[in-house]
């Protein structure tokens, strides 16, 4: 580490030697996991780069219609690279789509009709999509319109219950929904090997059953995605991994042709489907920073990783360990209490170029059944990309790391939250070996 940089960090920030030192040493550890990290991130670079050529684009693809859209060459242009880039034969992407819970919302809702049955083979599925389905009692929820929910649950180890998953498919099964991400779940991401062997399983039953993958926080990290080992339809968000840090808002949904075109009739509405819908001008952000994803995403793994080793060094346990494969760019630390995550937390925020003079508290947020604590001091609102961390506020006290648009910037994070657990006295200095 340079003296000056040493020296902001001690005398600016008022990072303790000792943090700095385990930093240094951590960083030693890790430099053959950030290896096999930038050999995926070239290929998914050349790959990005490839279908943007392929489809021909050019700076006219940056303007924009008004009124119904109609004839919207950006727009249209925008969702072909993303059909090139997941293999797809169609794609909606758009800036209407306020979220992933919404993009996952009008994939469901665009499939099932009544009478027909969702299966969920990873377990109870993020938070948010709960009240969607009617797991929880919800105004609007599928569960209202006669659609019947399941689910398999993961084995003691971890892995997917494949016998359990075959037992399951029946002849009301119109939907299998694969999670790819940890969510707020202690347990590790599906690979692509994991979800392309739930696929061939599903479909050995049941060759017409359709399979839908929530790739938010995936996207970009080995080089293969869902759509190319099987999945039917995807969907994910613009302000997580392919929006790049520049993406304002929006989601994206790939997969089947007929599939995208069912879904397009719950996007605007039936008979429209995606013939309509403005831009609002946030073309060229989505491609430049669907451009720069595979680099921003390499960063925020290596910041993961070195949060990974960070506090296992202190005590901790995580998921994954720092050598361990990874399926996305979430992190995932148990501590001890509720008052460690909230300083966790803290630290988190005070380190963000933006906000960083807030201090986050937790808050009954909508979408969750307790309260939850959430640090976001971000250039866009809720962006996953950028450095961020939240947590449920009850055992077992778990912190889920993300983001950072700069290695750099996810290491500072990390030093920070362990600097404000000293400051609040939830941690004890002389621990740092």
């Amino acid at each position: 580490m340079l003296n000056e940089t040493k020296d902001i960090l001690l005398n600016f920030y008022n990072i303790d030697d000792k943090i700095l030192k385990l930093s240094e040493t951590i960083e030693n550890e890790i430099e053959d996991q950030f290896k096999k990290i930038d050999y995926v991130r070239e290929y998914n670079q050349y790959k990005v780069l490839s279908a943007m050529q392929k489809a021909k684009l050019s700076d006219i693809h940056f303007n924009w219609t008004t009124g119904y859209g109609y004839n919207d060459i950006g727009r249209e242009k925008v969702e072909e690279i993303y059909s090139y880039i997941f293999n797809t034969e169609d794609a909606i992407v758009r800036p209407i789509i306020v979220n992933g819970t919404h993009a996952l919302s009008l994939c469901i809702s665009g499939i099932v009709r009544p009478g027909d049955e969702i299966l969920s083979v990873t377990g109870k599925p993020y938070d948010t999509l709960e009240e969607v389905i009617g797991i929880r009692e919800s105004k609007g929820s599928l569960k209202e319109f006669g659609v019947t929910y399941k689910q398999v649950d993961f084995l003691d180890n971890g892995d997917p219950d494949y016998d359990n998953i075959k037992n399951s498919v029946n002849e009301k099964t119109k939907l299998v929904l694969i999670q790819r991400s940890k969510g707020y779940s202690w347990r590790k991401s599906l690979t692509i090997e994991d979800i392309e062997k739930i696929i061939k399983t599903v479909k050995s039953i049941r060759e017409d059953v359709i399979v839908m993958v929530d790739n938010c926080y995936g996207e970009f990290l080995e080089t293969k995605e869902p759509t190319d080992v099987g999945a039917d339809i995807m969907a994910g968000s613009l302000i997580k991994n392919p929006g790049g840090g520049l993406a304002l808002t929006g989601g994206y949904i790939v997969g089947r042709k007929e599939l995208v075109e069912l879904i397009s009739f719950r996007l605007t509405s039936p008979g429209i489907g995606k013939e309509c819908g403005l831009t609002f001008g946030t073309t060229r952000t989505v491609l430049q920073g669907l451009f720069l994803a595979p680099y921003i995403v390499s960063q925020a793994l290596k910041g993961a990783i070195f949060c990974a080793r960070f506090f296992e060094k202190l005590g901790y346990t995580v998921l994954p360990k720092y050598n361990e494969v990874r399926s996305d760019i979430i992190q995932s630390i148990k501590l001890k209490n509720a008052d460690e995550v909230i300083s966790f937390c803290k630290g988190i925020q005070y380190a963000a170029p933006v906000d960083s003079f807030v201090s986050p508290e937790p808050w009954a947020m909508p979408g969750y059944d307790s309260d939850v604590i959430m640090a976001a001091g971000a250039f866009v609102q809720g962006s996953s990309i950028e450095l961020s961390a939240d947590a449920p506020i009850k055992p077992p006290y778990i912190v889920y790391f993300q983001g950072g648009l700069t290695y750099t910037h996810s290491k500072f994070g990390v030093l920070k939250a362990l600097s404000q657990m000293i400051n609040d006295n939830n941690f004890n200095s002389d621990n740092i070996l």
